[in-house]
């Protein structure tokens, strides 16, 4: 594990430097409290001070999260850099809620490393056990959601992966020294419950963020009955995910937070709905890592000054995706997303919701691998090949789910998308790029990417050819797919 500089990180707290602010937090060993860096509470001593990477190893040191900086709400970042590919699958499948109903040894099985390599893993890159991240993960949730929301005692339990009441009120007590009930009393504000008005959260993330640029992505790409950008800047769209279906409306606000907005049938899944719109928003990217390296190449230098913090968007459902990427081989952006709106339109089973009387308002589900594999693709516009390809993908989607499990090693699951028809290195690397959230994924055959680099190279007048726009990408490494983002960006 990377050991933190005390006193680099003493002269961030001194200053309350937003930069670091999920890097790191404070113990304090005079009050037992741990804080984010831009905590507001007086700086104490430096000889009262300890420094950690993450939540979870501060509460499993005994420390209590402070009720003023409130540790629940920092952005993501905490014990996700300088990890290795391992951890950073397991940490996903954590904040997915893979530990609340699962072992250890269950969590290990599906990364395919013994338990103890594992726990030896998160005890080298994190300072503590996979069990302690994932109680950390609840009760930070926990807190957020009776501080922000007026959602029951019960479906707050239900909705941190608690299980029960009873186990939620002993962890709450034993943490905060509060009961649930003690603890929502503190709340300056309250976000609303239930289904009909829905419920508001915010999501922190670590500045710099381009959002205008994340959100023209995702404008430029939304499918008709699914995704809309509202006049006020929103993205909205519909969502599925087992048995929890609904909508969310996600906006930002200048004080650089994330409002997200969910309408659902059920809210034992919200851990795991919380997790896709990480994903989908990038926000365990460590811009400033990213910006200094990348930032080094001539070509990219000017791409960086002027989009700082651009993100790699992801998606909210890997199949989605996956069946996104088909539709857009060799067509441009706006060619697939009229298909995906015909496929859409076919196949997808609308939203049993109450409407708010807006028709423009997304009211359909996008269609699940099931639907696709049995459904009607004739007279949609897709070629006899595309068409093979699609029913093929949900096939083999249908034998084994674990195709597109984003937390699968990239390089085994490009390999595997890539034996199936249909499916090669572009679209395999794109799928990785987006659904999998590989940081170097790298569609490196792309004609975006290609023109965005003409006459601008070592390669003379004329754009690269795929071999030296490789060749070139290989300084990028492990960053590569910021490297598109930004050549897509900006071209």
């Amino acid at each position: 594990m990377a050991i933190l500089d005390p006193k680099t990180c003493y002269r961030a707290l001194s200053s309350r430097d937003s930069r670091f602010d999920g890097r790191f937090f404070t113990c304090v060993s005079t009050t037992g409290i741990f804080c984010r860096p831009i905590c507001p509470a007086r700086t104490p001593a430096p000889d009262h001070c300890h420094f950690v990477r993450s939540a979870a190893e501060a509460l499993t040191a005994g420390y209590r999260p402070c009720l003023r900086c409130r540790p629940e709400t920092a952005p993501g970042l905490g014990g996700w850099l300088g990890t290795e590919a391992t951890v950073n699958r397991a940490l996903r499948l954590i904040t997915e809620g893979a530990l609340d109903d699962a072992s250890i040894t269950d969590l290990a099985d599906r990364l395919g490393i013994g338990e103890r390599h594992l726990r030896r893993l998160f005890l080298q890159h994190l300072g503590t056990s996979p069990g302690a991240v994932a109680r950390a993960r609840r009760l930070l949730l926990a807190k957020a959601l009776l501080t922000d929301t007026d959602l029951s005692l019960t479906e707050v339990a239900l909705a941190a992966g608690f299980g029960g009441p009873r186990r939620f009120q002993t962890a709450i007590r034993e943490t905060y020294g509060k009961s649930p009930r003690d603890l929502r009393r503190t709340k300056k504000g309250a976000g609303q419950s239930g289904t009909q008005a829905g419920l508001r959260l915010r999501l922190a993330a670590t500045e710099p963020y381009h959002w205008e640029g994340l959100r023209g992505f995702l404008a430029a790409r939304a499918i008709p009955g699914v995704e809309r950008l509202t006049e006020t800047g929103a993205y909205e769209r519909t969502l599925s995910l087992g048995s929890t279906k609904g909508r969310m409306i996600l906006s930002r606000d200048p004080k650089g937070w994330f409002w997200v907005v969910l309408t659902l049938n059920r809210w034992d899944a919200l851990s795991q709905v919380l997790a896709r719109l990480h994903g989908l928003l990038d926000l365990a990217a460590d811009p400033a890592a990213i910006c200094a390296h990348l930032g080094t190449d001539p070509l990219l230098a000017p791409r960086i000054a002027a989009h700082p913090g651009l993100r790699v968007p992801g998606c909210w459902d890997p199949f989605e995706l996956a069946v996104r990427a088909v539709l857009g081989q060799q067509v441009s952006v706006a060619g697939a997303t009229t298909l995906a709106g015909r496929l859409v339109a076919r196949l997808g089973k609308p939203l049993e919701d109450a409407s708010d009387g807006d028709p423009s308002q997304p009211n359909r589900l996008f269609p699940d691998p099931e639907a696709l594999a049995t459904g009607d693709l004739t007279d949609l516009g897709l070629t006899t090949g595309r068409t093979g390809t699609l029913s093929a993908l949900a096939r083999a989607v249908l034998d084994d789910p674990t195709l597109l499990d984003p937390t699968a090693d990239p390089d085994t699951a490009r390999a595997r998308l890539e034996a199936l028809p249909g499916i090669g290195p572009w679209t395999a690397q794109y799928i990785a790029l987006r659904a999998f959230r590989d940081p170097d994924a790298f569609p490196v055959g792309d004609l975006g990417l290609l023109r965005a680099l003409e006459n601008q190279g070592p390669w003379g007048s004329g754009r690269p050819n795929p071999k030296q726009l490789s060749e070139r990408a290989e300084a990028w490494r492990p960053w590569r797919a910021y490297a598109a983002l930004h050549l897509w960006t900006d071209p």
